[in-house]
Parts: C-alpha cells; sequence; structure tokens
C-alpha cells in the first residue's frame, strides 16, 4: 500500500521535505507525494514542476487524498492546520516550533493522542550526526553524568531582503528564540532531561535586523545548559557548536581550531545565499540528517518504530522558547513545573 503524503508549504523546508520523501520514492519505498497546499506560487510551482505532484487550493482536498499531512507552513498555521488533519484521522508530521503558543502545542498534542494520530516533530538536530554522536556517547557514560552543556546557534536573519516575510513578525514567527534556538532547547533537555528554570538576556536591533540571546537552563538532574543563539551574521555565515562536559570527560564539536583572525562585514555579505539559513551536512544523500529524519518518519509511521522525537518532546521544547522569550522581556527567571507533561 503507497503512504501518501499531503504537504503544506512550499518553503525552504516544504522543499526539503518534499526531497526527502521523493528520495524514499527513488530508493523503491511505497510512496507519493499525493499533492501541495501553497500560498507561494514563485515556489510551489517549480516544487511541483520538478517532483511531479499536483497543486490543490484547499486543505480540506489536500486532506481527501492523503494519508499523512506533512505541515511546512508558518509557524502560527500549525495549530489549525494540525487540529483539521488530527479530525479527519490523517497522521501529522510539524514541521518545528510544533506552534507559536503552548497552549496551542498542547492542544494539539492533546487532541492527536486522543484520536490515536501519530504526531511527529522535525526536531532535525537530533538526526545530525555529530549531536547523535555526543547522545551516544553521553548515554554510554563515556563521559560521566552531564553537568555543563554549551550549544552554539548563530547564522543570519532569515529572508532579510523581505521585511513583510512573517519570519520578522514576532506573532507569527514567536522571533529568533522561538524559531531558531528552539533546536538547542530540545538537544538541552534530550541530553540534560527536563528543565526547571530558564533565564534569558538577549539584544535585537529592528533597524540592523540583528537578534542575539544568552540562554540559561536548569535541568532538574542538576545539569546547567548555557545557549547562544542570533541571527547576527552576515550572508552566508552559519556557526553551531556544541560541547558537554561530564563528571569523567568533554565532548566537543567543533573541535578546538587555531585559524587565524577573520573578519566578515555585513557590507559584504554574499547576495547569492540562500534566504533562509540551514546548517548543511557534508555527507552522502543517504546520511543527509533531513533525509535520515524523513526516513525515520516513515519507519514511525508504517511499521511503528519509536519516534526519536515525540509530540511531548516537541510541546516541551516550546514550553523551554517560550519561557526564554518571557525571561528576556521580564529580566527575571522563569520557573517550570512538568515541563513534558
Amino acid at each position: 500500500m503507497t503512504l501518501k503524503i499531503g504537504l503544506i508549504g512550499s518553503g525552504f523546508m516544504g522543499a526539503k521535505h518534499a526531497a526527502g520523501w521523493m528520495r524514499l520514492v527513488q530508493l523503491g519505498y511505497p510512496v507519493e507525494i499525493a499533492g501541495c497546499l501553497s500560498l507561494e506560487p514563485s515556489t510551489a510551482v517549480p516544487l511541483s514542476e520538478t517532483y511531479g505532484f499536483p497543486l490543490v487550493d484547499s486543505l480540506d482536498t489536500l486532506i481527501g487524498m492523503s494519508d499523512v499531512i506533512d505541515i511546512c507552513s508558518p509557524t502560527h498555521l500549525h495549530h489549525e492546520q494540525a487540529l483539521k488533519a488530527a479530525d479527519a484521522g490523517k497522521q501529522i508530521v510539524c514541521e518545528k516550533p510544533l506552534a507559536r503558543t503552548v497552549a496551542d502545542a498542547a492542544e494539539m498534542v492533546r487532541v492527536c493522542e486522543a484520536k490515536g494520530v501519530k504526531l511527529l516533530v522535525g526536531h532535525v538536530v537530533r538526526f545530525f550526526p555529530e549531536y547523535a554522536a555526543a547522545k551516544g556517547i553521553v548515554e554510554r557514560g563515556d563521559i560521566g553524568d552531564p553537568a555543563v552543556i554549551r550549544l552554539t546557534r548563530c547564522s543570519f536573519k532569515p529572508q532579510s531582503d523581505r521585511p513583510d516575510s512573517w519570519f520578522h513578525n514576532p506573532a507569527y514567527s514567536g522571533g529568533m528564540i522561538l524559531d531558531l534556538m528552539i533546536h538547542d532547547f530540545d538537544y538541552a533537555r534530550w541530553i540534560g532531561g527536563e528543565v526547571t528554570r530558564v533565564f534569558a538576556r538577549n539584544i535585537a536591533s529592528r533597524t540592523q535586523g540583528g537578534d542575539y540571546a544568552l540562554v540559561t537552563l536548569r535541568h532538574a538532574s542538576g545539569a546547567i545548559s548555557h545557549i547562544e543563539g542570533g541571527w547576527a551574521y552576515p550572508k552566508p555565515m552559519f556557526r553551531t557548536g556544541l560541547e558537554i562536559a561530564g563528571s569523567a570527560g568533554l565532548i566537543e564539536h567543533p573541535v578546538g581550531r587555531a585559524n587565524p583572525i577573520n573578519v566578515y562585514l555585513h557590507q559584504q555579505a554574499d547576495t547569492s545565499a540562500p534566504a533562509i539559513a540551514v546548517p548543511g551536512s557534508p555527507l552522502l544523500p543517504e546520511d543527509d540528517p533531513y533525509m535520515v529524519e524523513i526516513q525515520h518518519f516513515y519507519e514511525v509511521l508504517v511499521h511503528d518504530v519509536s519516534p526519536r522525537v515525540t509530540a511531548r518532546d516537541g510541546l516541551a521544547a516550546v514550553r523551554i522558547a517560550l519561557a526564554a522569550v518571557e525571561s528576556a522581556a521580564s529580566g527575571h527567571p522563569v520557573d517550570l513545573e512538568g515541563v513534558g507533561a
């Protein structure tokens, strides 16, 4: 039986997901993209022509022709689209963040659980080989108990040449802390366990378009996470890193370097860079984290494999991220109770 995917969104992540599903087709998996719903003809038309799937003009039509609804739309639309799909009994793949608010994310989880619908969340960092390898090292006990986790994720502002983009409206995207840093909030919780307190400071400039934050998480285990995030670099820069210090050792990526000094200026930014920064992978297609993630989703949907990221993990990440937004605004720490509940 062929698994029919209904794709919502044809932007950067929609294209990533489409490529992932189509690669499974090339590998002989019984999968097809039944159709795509998009409000952006400039990206939808070429995407549909590349992969040969039809474009539809309503969510009802897409739901009617699909087994799985794959949501790659702007964050503030996830809630309504997911609930409609769940009400029709469709399985759901949803890009991170799961939703724009905690209440919306919690309702999505609650409704999907009640209806027996799988809700898979696209926290792709868990599928990046270096991050997955670090998790394995921690689980084996090689570095003892994690004590201090340091994570960095800084890039240029997405769609910086489009001031009307939904990324630039916090009511839609939640801003950099929710949209970008949520990757590392999820990863920190994966490594250090439940989070009990969040403290954040950030500096944002509407005139220059920069946004930078430092967030400290306190874990119930006693571990502390220091997380740095920013939409502040010139194009095409994207820098990530991790360091996990345990009672018996240290994991570091990237490893220490001794490069000469480099200078990068905004006015010399690469104009050919993509509109949205996404960390790439130098690996073969079969090892590309986005491809691995989609293949994992297939195994969960068809063969009931345990998901690497649960819907409640997605909810917990939203809670942490929005607590960081609240803390940055108030200047005070925010206590969390039952983050994964």
